[in-house]
């Protein structure tokens, strides 16, 4: 490294040989990581009056770090998720280069100083059955599109994929069974971090994916868009919503609400929480948790079982002339 005090060469060092030469992050973490630090350079380079290839590491300090996360919340509007998001990406960076430069250590330990801010834990937003049954039915089943996107949506309440996940399917993760009367179904999907995870896939979803990767290679992607090529999450994305307005009215829905109603069903029919937890490609039970606290009707059940009925009052103990006739005879 020419000049290990520029900003500059580290952030090539930290994006190009850190997060993907050693961690191999899933490509969305890496633009997020991205996106923070080309947010930020312009923000530090501003307000010291110096390009941004003359930037020294100490010129990000945690002054300014603190400054550039109010800016988000206060100018750009960004929720405070996005503000402790954008923090862990800084107090990553901050480690690589302590990690390997001794000298910015003391730099590393204010920057990762700064504490993220708590928020409070959104219940997660899911369809019920009945509209999770109009949303399959939107797609007009008489075109190719809409033969795609009623799979699509199916695959999504089938396996609970991410939108990500399932614009990066490919062919060959599809098993699909010979005999369906004997053998599962199942996928293979890639999550975050890479981590694979298999979900069994119904019948009904085999029979609507079947015809669209008929005569195609195991490197195809599963889902095309109209044009033959592999769609996007922002193109699934936007495929659900546009779907949700039309049939569910005001309710906003995307890939991810279909996702969590998929754990709220699961759960609903009696599947513990581990294996959703398993199901969904979740790390930590922790996340998995929230279905459990979103289900209202379920909580009212449970209510229910130890409901206490047919208290009687207590009698007072000059009444009870037992215990009055006891004391009596002491």
């Amino acid at each position: 490294m020419a000049d290990h005090k520029l900003l500059g060469p580290w952030v090539r060092r930290f994006l190009m040989e850190h997060l993907i030469g050693e961690k191999n992050l899933a490509r969305s973490t890496q633009t997020s990581y991205r996106d923070t630090l080309s947010q930020i350079i312009p923000f530090v380079a501003q307000r010291t009056t110096m390009p941004v290839d003359r930037l020294d590491v100490v010129s990000l300090t945690a002054d300014m770090a603190r400054a550039f996360l109010n800016d988000l919340e206060q100018n750009r509007h960004c929720k405070v998720t996005t503000r402790n998001q954008r923090l862990a990406a800084l107090h990553t960076f901050a480690h690589f280069v302590a990690l390997h430069s001794p000298e910015h250590i003391e730099w590393c330990g204010q920057i990762r100083g700064i504490l993220f801010k708590r928020t409070a834990r959104q219940p997660a937003h899911y369809l019920r059955k009945p509209e999770m049954d109009t949303l399959l039915n939107a797609p007009n089943r008489m075109t190719q599109q809409g033969i795609r996107d009623h799979a699509l949506l199916l695959f999504l309440y089938n396996s609970g994929a991410r939108a990500d996940e399932a614009a990066q399917l490919r062919v060959a993760d599809l098993q699909l069974a010979q005999a369906p009367e004997r053998d599962y179904s199942s996928v293979r999907l890639r999550g975050k971090g890479g981590k694979l995870r298999i979900c069994p896939l119904w019948p009904q979803t085999v029979q609507t994916i079947t015809p669209l990767i008929s005569g195609r290679s195991d490197a195809e992607r599963v889902f095309l868009n109209r044009c033959h090529r592999p769609m996007t999450r922002f193109g699934i994305h936007t495929m659900v919503k546009r779907y949700a307005g039309a049939s569910l009215g005001d309710k906003r829905a995307g890939p991810h609400t279909i996702r969590h109603a998929t754990a709220m069903h699961l759960l609903q029919s009696g599947v513990d929480i581990n294996t959703i937890r398993a199901w969904l490609g979740h790390v930590s039970i922790d996340t998995t948790i929230i279905y459990a606290d979103a289900d209202l009707e379920m909580k009212a059940q449970a209510l229910a079982h130890c409901e206490v009925k047919g208290v009687n009052g207590t009698k007072h103990w000059r009444e009870d002339k037992g215990l009055m006739e006891f004391l009596k005879s002491l």
